[in-house]
């Protein structure tokens, strides 16, 4: 008999609202939130950093000790809980491994005992809930932070009754980040031989991510080509056999976008709201980045990108292609943080091109909004992007994604040359700056001498939707299948 509703325990180092730095925490938050509208009993678990939001809105639950091995000194740890969109989220409070300045790194160097962290946190994550009496029928897991759960079921947790009924999904949201530790990191799980002796050619390095994928009921990637990219051995970042494994086990489900955030008809970031049937307001928001950015207010087409500095997001494709674009009356806004060295590139070539190119070397949300209302096309030249949240949000905000039809961009985004009634955009293939220059210039073309079918796609692109909803129903699916495992 099908069990409902469902009750779900999901982990994640970082939930949108309390503390992010990337997707991941986006969806940490929108899934949720979904599943317990359906009626689900939903509970959150993620470590009590020190500069998340609202954390004085937290009260303490209980103040427990995580048990080890003999030999091992038991580590204590506090529950703390506070209510995110009604549904209650639970916080592990253990200063020696989440009272730091960041999440992950500081100064781009990763914290070194990472490993030792988040094997805590996936330890502490099973134990906290045993202890509130929440048994739950499904644990989903999210990337490597929490790739020992799976395994601590299987092993540690094998037969005791209260997961009995427990299974375990895991969202694969970024394959290139795996977690690899030195096994020194991990004397308080020995469970992880188990895991050594179905991958010893790891050589006494522990990779969490490979811990998920090899010991999880369900896999799940965050959008259908993404999955498919999984198997095979340039898309999987080294880790195609293990996928292969699984492949039976391995879906491929497609991120929703959060249109209670990400809406031109009522965001408050904005200068001007509009909506598909009236886009006027777009030209205040056009002007407004204009001004925020320090260009000139022309009439020249905007392009505008939102990341992270990094290889990934093809910043490195993008930075010799701007040499040659930017002698064209054009306009380019570029906002995000990360990797010096491109950041520095980028500023160089902002300081040669004032008057067509600008570069804001920070994370800003009011800025990331009013990038994607103001400009007219929206950079995404990733080398690879599991789902990608950006290009959805621009279709939402009638500003033509480009990017490179890889993962979930080829999921969303239709190519111009594909016709009137399915184009919202722009795609190119090749993992070159020439092959983005092109891509690029042909949307420049299209943009100035057709600009009737420029506004018919646009308003196209407002009308997609990738909505949570459709999403939600096949992770129910997917909990199902589990459970029937």
């Amino acid at each position: 008999m099908a069990i409902n509703p469902l009750k779900i325990l999901f982990v994640a180092s970082e939930v949108e609202g309390l503390v992010k730095t990337g997707g991941l925490a986006d969806v940490a938050r929108a899934l949720p939130r979904y599943l317990a509208q359906q009626g689900h009993d939903v509970r959150i678990i993620l470590p009590f950093y020190k500069g998340m939001k609202r954390r004085d809105e937290a009260r303490l639950l209980a103040s427990r000790w995580l048990p080890t091995p003999a030999g091992q000194e038991d580590i204590g740890y506090r529950l703390h809980q506070l209510e995110l969109d009604g549904f209650p989220v639970y916080l592990v409070d253990c200063p020696r491994y989440f009272e730091r300045a960041e999440l992950y790194a500081e100064h781009n160097q990763a914290y070194g005992d990472n490993g030792e962290r988040f094997a805590f946190l996936a330890a502490a994550a099973l134990h906290a809930t045993e202890q509130l009496g929440f048994a739950p029928h499904i644990v989903h897991c999210n990337d490597w932070h929490t790739g020992l759960l799976p395994l601590l079921l299987k092993t540690r947790h094998a037969n005791n009754p209260f997961f009995a009924q427990t299974r375990s999904v895991i969202s694969i949201h970024n394959a290139a980040f795996q977690g690899v530790f030195d096994r020194v990191q991990f004397a308080a799980v020995p469970e992880i031989s188990h895991y050594e002796q179905r991958v010893a050619y790891d050589y006494g390095h522990i990779n969490l991510l490979k811990c998920g994928v090899l010991y999880a009921d369900k896999i799940n990637a965050v959008s259908p080509n993404y999955a498919n990219e999984l198997l095979t051995h340039l898309g999987a970042h080294g880790m195609a056999s293990a996928f292969q494994q699984r492949a039976a086990d391995l879906r491929g489900i497609l991120n929703g976008c959060d249109y209670q955030d990400w809406d031109p008809a009522t965001d408050l970031h904005l200068p001007a709201n509009y909506d598909d049937q009236d886009l006027s307001g777009k030209a205040r928001c056009r002007a407004q980045l204009q001004q925020d950015a320090g260009l000139p207010v022309v009439s020249d087409p905007i392009y505008g990108m939102v990341c992270r500095l990094t290889e990934q997001k093809g910043v490195h494709l993008l930075i010799p292609a701007l040499e040659d674009f930017l002698r064209h009356r054009v306009q380019v806004v570029i906002v995000g943080s990360g990797d010096p060295s491109l950041a520095a590139q980028l500023q160089a070539i902002a300081q040669q091109h004032p008057d067509r190119f600008a570069f804001i070397n920070t994370y800003d949300d009011r800025l990331a909004h009013l990038v994607e209302a103001g400009a007219d096309i929206f950079l995404m030249p990733s080398l690879f992007e599991p789902c990608g949240l950006n290009q959805m949000y621009s279709l939402a905000y009638g500003t033509l994604p480009l990017v490179r039809a890889v993962g979930g961009l080829k999921d969303t985004v239709v190519d111009w040359d594909q016709g009137d009634e399915e184009a919202t955009g722009f795609c190119f293939v090749d993992p070159t700056a020439h092959g983005l220059l092109d891509a690029m210039r042909r949307s420049l073309l299209y943009f100035l001498q057709e600009p009737e079918r420029f506004a018919l796609i646009q308003r196209r692109a407002m009308q997609t939707r990738f909505d949570w909803p459709d999403s939600v129903d096949q992770y129910v699916q997917i909990y199902r299948d589990a459970l029937a495992r």
